[in-house]
């Protein structure tokens, strides 16, 4: 396989982990070099920013400074695994990327749309994902599961906060559709990993439905 770099997308409790998992599960099978990783995070320095970013200690931070937060865990995360990553012919799977960012700090915070997209250019260092799949699920929903065991300092905004983003992805999806593909994430895990197969098929090894991975 070339080497492809694959980001998962969607608001809180939509079920980016658990796809993640076991897309990467159906690719190691195939004997390709998988790397998986997480937003903000991946790294010593990114997991540092992430704790700070996530906890609910922190609802003071301001939207700039939570902006910049991300943008710097990103670049440390594309400088250090994404890019070495790609270079050595691997594929990468990352849960969020910088469409989280435009979703949560625009649509979610009120940033600028423009000053969102041109601090994602220097937070991403110019890194554009192959392909984004969207996991579109009824806010409601989504937001009872993740926050069943407690919130985080961004699940604790509320339910109308993760509408706000829901919508800011899908005029995402709206703008660049042929990278950014919008799934029904309603279902069991097997029956939304079907539906992301299907949308990543022109990229991946075929079978990698649920009845081969």
């Amino acid at each position: 396989m070339k080497p492809l770099f694959i980001t998962l997308e969607g608001i809180d409790g939509s079920g980016k982990t658990t796809q993640a998992k076991l897309l990467a599960k159906a690719l190691g099978r195939t004997g390709t070099e998988v790397v998986t990783l997480r937003e903000p995070g991946g790294t010593a320095i990114s997991e540092r920013i992430r704790k700070l970013l996530l906890d609910p200690a922190n609802k003071g931070m301001a939207p700039e400074c939570e902006l910049l937060l991300y943008e710097a865990s990103r670049a440390q995360l594309v400088r250090e695994v994404i890019e070495p990553a790609l270079e050595r012919g691997a594929v990468v799977v990352c849960d969020r990327f910088f469409d989280s960012t435009f979703a949560y700090q625009h649509g979610g915070r009120g940033l600028d749309a423009q000053l969102v997209k041109a601090s994602n250019d220097l937070g991403s260092c110019g890194m554009v994902p192959t392909c984004t799949v969207v996991l579109d699920i009824d806010p409601q929903v989504s937001f009872a599961r993740a926050t069943k065991g407690g919130a985080d300092r961004m699940e604790a905004e509320g339910l109308a906060f993760q509408q706000r983003i829901r919508e800011a992805y899908l005029q995402l999806a709206s703008s660049d559709a042929r990278r950014v593909h919008i799934i029904d994430a309603n279902g069991t895990p097997e029956e939304v990993y079907d539906r992301l197969v299907g949308a990543l098929a022109e990229l991946l090894p075929a079978p990698m439905f649920t009845e081969e991975s």
